[in-house]
């Protein structure tokens, strides 16, 4: 009994000791454990600050508050030269690019007890210095003004202004200064005989000046007569804008006032103004701010240039004309101061 007891005993401790022996040799247990979050925080950047961008100013032209130059000029025509005056405005030699209207004035004869010449009578009423007025003050756009000089007068080459100014004159200033050179930016205007002139002008050559200026005119006698058939064989598409003024202590009121009745007759566009005034540079003075204003508003709505519009010669007197030689009707009659 014994000697079963122990073998039963060998075999159970030989089992015990298989089962620890796999026990050994197995894999151990892992417990998977949860990772805890963890939070990287996100960096931080601060950005050193730029110093600040200086704002970009435009330094103003000093020639944007200067008044205009004037210079002196000659024009060669088939007789004798003809000088002129020209107010070029401010900045004119700065902005190279740049074209202008042009408007040109007509100076009057000598007046009774004026001792200075006819020629520079726009200048002497302040025409040039009014425009830098209103052009510095930013009132009107900058333009060129042509004061010819028709110290002819009194002979007979002065019976051929309108002619010398159309086909000598215009196209030397174009060809010689930035001139918007079309109808619509060119006006003529006149003071005095220079009315006269410009009243003929008018209806003579109606497709150079988009602006006319009777200011005060003293119209010339043979255009007197014509006045009537001038204005009915006028095409209506050419007619130009017109400014039509005088003093009612004015020598020529009369006549001026029955002009102005016709052109209302005949439903032609006019700005007409009867002021407090006589013929004289006074009078021109008072209202010579009034005049320029009223053709800066002809060029400002002027439009965009067209291609090109200088006056093309038509009929030129000869040089020697005789002193007793008879003018074309155009040109052939004398004013009443």
């Amino acid at each position: 009994m014994l000697g079963m007891f122990m073998s039963q005993a060998n075999r159970i401790a030989i089992l015990l000791l298989l089962v620890v022996g796999l026990a050994a040799c197995a894999s151990p247990q892992v417990t998977l454990v949860t990772p805890t979050p963890v939070t990287i925080p996100s960096p931080t950047f601060s950005p050193t600050p730029l110093p600040p961008i200086p704002t970009a100013t435009t330094t103003p032209l000093t020639c944007l508050s200067q008044p205009g130059e004037m210079r002196m000029g000659e024009v060669p025509t088939s007789g004798a030269p003809t000088s002129f005056y020209i107010y070029l405005p401010p900045c004119y030699e700065y902005f190279t690019d740049q074209r202008y209207p042009v408007l040109y004035l007509l100076n009057g004869i000598q007046l009774d007890k004026d001792t200075s010449p006819a020629g520079d009578q726009w200048l002497r009423i302040g025409a040039p210095a009014a425009l830098d007025a209103l052009i510095i003050s930013g009132q009107v756009e900058p333009f060129i003004i042509v004061f010819p000089d028709d110290r002819y007068w009194n002979v007979v080459q002065g019976q051929y202004f309108g002619q010398f100014l159309v086909n000598d004159i215009i196209p030397f200033i174009d060809q010689n200064f930035r001139t918007i050179a079309d109808r619509p930016h060119r006006a003529v205007g006149g003071l005095s005989r220079g009315g006269g002139w410009a009243f003929n002008i008018m209806f003579t050559h109606p497709d150079v000046f988009g602006s006319v200026g009777l200011h005060s005119p003293a119209v010339r006698v043979d255009d007197r007569s014509a006045v009537v058939y001038f204005i009915r064989q006028m095409p209506p598409e050419l007619w130009p804008r017109i400014y039509f003024d005088t003093g009612d202590n004015d020598s020529q009121r009369g006549y001026n006032t029955m002009i102005e009745g016709l052109l209302a007759l005949y439903s032609v566009p006019h700005e007409w103004h009867l002021n407090n005034g006589a013929h004289t540079l006074e009078y021109w003075t008072a209202h010579v701010t009034e005049y320029l204003l009223w053709y800066a508003e002809g060029f400002a709505t002027a439009g965009p240039p067209l291609p090109t519009s200088t006056p093309q010669p038509t009929v030129v007197p000869d040089s020697t004309l005789p002193a007793t030689a008879t003018a074309p009707a155009e040109s052939s009659a004398t004013t009443t101061p």
